[in-house]
């Protein structure tokens, strides 16, 4: 069993950085590929970013890419998402999940284990 716990969001204004941070216990995450979506009221959970378990592939959603960068720390047993460049569309609650295989990792149902998130607010 992995437990998983968010942290590092808050409030930004528009155009600038936040850091958030997956800690997990329960067993080493270092063996799982790891994913970060973001989900608003009323729509559905969205893919950020996914890892492969070493580090070695990171994929990034269309909407991200150049802006969000995604790393992990085994040792740690932490994994991060680095948000720079936020807009004032990406107000979410952010979660990150562990899966099994680094197979079609955008898809939710690829993550057997979840956070509880942790809400991005972005000012204008």
């Amino acid at each position: 069993q992995v437990q998983l716990v968010e942290s590092g969001g808050g409030l930004v204004q528009a155009g600038g950085s936040l850091r958030l941070s997956c800690a997990g216990s329960g067993r080493a995450l270092s063996g799982l590929p790891m994913g970060w979506f973001r989900q608003v009221p009323g729509k559905e959970r969205e893919f950020v970013a996914a890892i492969s378990w070493r580090g070695g592939r990171a994929l990034f959603a269309d909407s991200v890419k150049g802006r969000f960068t995604i790393s992990r720390d085994n040792a740690k047993n932490t994994v991060y998402l680095q948000m720079n460049s936020l807009n004032p569309a990406e107000p979410a609650v952010y979660y990150c999940a562990a899966g099994l295989s680094f197979v079609a990792p955008m898809a939710t149902a690829r993550y057997d284990y979840w956070g509880p998130g942790t809400q991005v607010t972005v000012s204008p």
